[in-house]
């Protein structure tokens, strides 16, 4: 027996290099025991492979899903596959990964809410600039922010400014804010994206404010867009503290749409327009040059306005060809303090398009009711009379009117 430690490494020396009488017994156990490994493996289903996977048997998805959610992902380098090329994958990208040699085979679009991609209006507004009566000066004004940097923006390049960002419409209900927009939006043939200011007002903290970066998100990837925020007074008012914390969320969204509009170039493929018709109570913070660089404003449509917008909404009905669509103008009051004169009664009313609309309508109804297949111009003074009396009692307006 070998005593002497020196003496002993040596010989396991020898032994391990096929030299010395103990040299054939350690091979035969080391095949031995690889080729036991190997039963052990064959009857366990466990294959080699580059994957590194255990058998089928051996997977435990339970306690993996509960892992993978109470721990972070891991990150790790994967190649390209055969029909992708390095110039279309970009970090923070989703990819579809091959599984069994795990190679990126497709890029894939952002993860976007359901109901934020909801949001986009498919179809193509049918609208037109001729379709919008008494807001000459505010379709100029329109144009000239969202059109002409979509269509033309060489010009600014040119010159060396940058377009506005953003465009407040504001004014009384009625008047044409949302109709101008679609409007725009046909013109520009872009991506249309509404949002009405309460979709955003969420339950949970923060479920509002990752609403407004999916959507922004989703602009980014348009080649062109038009995103809308209709009544925006529901969550762009002026911050204030309650003392029970229940305004907080709405604050947080209307401070992510400003962190945004604050991240995305002038000069970009998106153009931010937002309707309210109470201007006062928005926080400054959102008005601000640099966000909302311009302010349009919609009044009230004057009398030429008017006989503009009662041409639009009559020119596919059939009328009689002797309407004085002028005076029917004239019997429809504009403004707070102006006493109109219809079929001798006085009336405190102001009126928009909206109104003019729905003397149209109720013109033909008057039709309708007679048995008749063309409206008259009685039809429409009697509508003229019934919208006045019922408009009387439900006019908001004057309280819209604060900031005139």
């Amino acid at each position: 027996m070998i005593r002497c430690p020196t003496a002993w490494a040596l010989h396991v020396f020898l032994c391990e290099q096929g030299i010395g009488p103990y040299s054939g017994v350690i091979k035969k156990t080391e095949k031995e025991i690889k080729e036991m490994a190997k039963k052990i493996n064959d009857l366990c289903g466990i294959k080699e492979s580059d994957t590194g996977l255990a058998a089928p048997s051996q997977w435990d998805l339970v306690s993996d899903k509960q892992m993978m959610q109470e721990e972070q992902p891991l990150q790790f380098v994967v190649g390209l596959g055969e029909k992708v090329s390095p110039t279309d994958i970009e970090e923070g990208m989703r990819v579809g990964v091959d599984r069994n040699k795990y190679q990126i085979q497709i890029p894939l679009p952002p993860k976007i809410d359901p109901s934020v991609t909801m949001m986009t209006v498919e179809d193509k507004p049918d609208i037109t600039y001729s379709d919008v009566g008494g807001c000459k000066e505010q379709i100029e004004n329109l144009r000239e922010v969202v059109e002409l940097p979509l269509l033309h923006p060489e010009k600014f390049v040119r010159l060396g400014i940058d377009p506005p960002k953003g465009v407040l419409l504001y004014g009384p209900p009625g008047t044409g804010k949302t109709l101008l927009a679609r409007a725009v939006a046909n013109r520009t043939d872009a991506c249309f994206i509404r949002v009405i200011g309460s979709e955003l007002v969420q339950k949970y903290v923060g479920e509002g404010a990752r609403m407004v970066r999916e959507l922004f998100q989703m602009a980014r990837s348009k080649k062109a867009c038009i995103v809308f925020f209709d009544e925006v007074d529901a969550i762009g008012g002026v911050r204030f503290e309650d003392g029970a914390g229940g305004d907080n969320e709405v604050q947080r969204t209307m401070l992510e749409i400003v962190n945004q509009l604050d991240e995305f170039d002038a000069r970009g493929n998106i153009k931010v327009l937002m309707a309210t018709n109470r201007p006062d109570t928005l926080d400054p913070a959102l008005l601000r040059p640099g966000r909302l660089d311009r302010k349009v404003e919609f009044g009230l449509p004057d009398l030429e306005g008017r006989t503009q917008i009662l041409k639009i909404h009559t020119k596919t009905m059939n009328c009689d060809k002797d309407i004085r669509f002028e005076l029917l103008a004239r019997l429809c009051p504009n403004s707070t303090d102006w006493i109109a004169v219809c079929i001798g009664k006085h009336y405190y009313l102001n009126w928009g398009g909206a109104q003019v609309r729905s003397v149209c309508t109720e013109a033909g109804m008057f039709a309708i009711r007679a048995r008749r297949k063309t409206v008259t111009e009685r039809d429409f003074l009697d509508a003229v009379n019934k919208v006045i009396k019922e408009y009387q009692k439900f006019s908001a307006t004057p309280k819209y009117m604060v900031y005139n």
